[in-house]
């Protein structure tokens, strides 16, 4: 059984810590996980190489990324918007 028209995006939302690349953008994203044993809440961090085309985004930004098809060895993923 197939559904038509129904994707799964992945879509993150991060803050920019590096732009010294030509329309690359590295992406610190955090996220809240919880122990299974000792049920203590701490914080994952990690970092996405993101396609920055127009060079919009800049250090200390928010943005919103999306996975896409793989457009370089490191970078996966698009910067959709600066928030």
């Amino acid at each position: 059984m197939t559904i038509i028209g129904e994707k799964n995006i992945k879509e993150l939302i991060g803050e920019v810590v590096s732009d010294k690349m030509d329309q690359t953008c590295v992406v610190l994203v955090k996220s809240v996980k919880m122990h299974p044993i000792y049920k203590k809440r701490f914080v994952v961090r990690k970092k996405y190489f993101a396609h920055n085309a127009e060079n919009k985004a800049q250090v200390g930004n928010t943005v919103k990324i999306r996975l896409v098809k793989p457009i370089s060895k490191m970078k996966k993923w698009n910067i959709i918007e600066v928030l």
